[in-house]
């Protein structure tokens, strides 16, 4: 998605994008520590019902990246990501939930708010930067994907990693 974003929009216009998702990935690995995947883990409804509508929500993501259109065509009202969209993204994003709450299971005894902190400061020290990556490739890639079938096989390809990243929550 930052990648997708720093070639449509830029790093620059992509930096609430991508600090939505940091500092939102942040605030839910603290959040799932202080009891919230306990909760989780007793309601099999709950969880069940997230999985699904994380499915779905990923799979319509896969969906936009792959009819995503030359960042030449300029679409009237097209921007990135808000901060605020970015960060409840990390709510229905299935690899953030599987990251944040493996980590936490290993690092942290439950509830001690010390070690989710820490956890989490580290996901945040890791995370800006990674991402920042993407947008800054996705920038560089512009003139190799202002070509129409370049853009086509890499939009199409970046679909079907997003739809295949969703294998392990389909076949748990």
């Amino acid at each position: 998605m930052l990648m997708a974003s720093g070639l449509n929009f830029g790093v620059f216009r992509s930096l609430p994008h991508m600090l939505g998702i940091s500092i939102g990935f942040v605030l839910m690995s603290i959040i799932l520590g202080l009891g919230l995947v306990q909760l989780l883990e007793s309601s099999p409804r709950v969880h069940q019902t997230l999985k699904v509508a994380s499915t779905v929500y990923m799979l319509w993501l896969a969906w936009k990246v792959a009819n995503t259109s030359s960042p030449k065509q300029k679409h009237e009202g097209a921007r990135p990501l808000s901060f605020l969209q970015a960060a409840a993204f990390q709510w229905v994003n299935p690899k953030a939930w599987a990251m944040a709450t493996t980590a936490l299971t290993v690092y942290s005894p439950a509830g001690d708010l010390s070690s989710i902190l820490l956890v989490s400061a580290i996901f945040g020290c890791v995370n800006l930067p990674t991402i920042t990556f993407w947008a800054i490739l996705g920038q560089n890639f512009r003139r190799v994907l202002s070509n129409p079938r370049n853009l086509r096989v890499f939009n199409n390809a970046m679909a079907l990693l997003l739809v295949a990243s969703l294998w392990p929550i389909l076949k748990a």
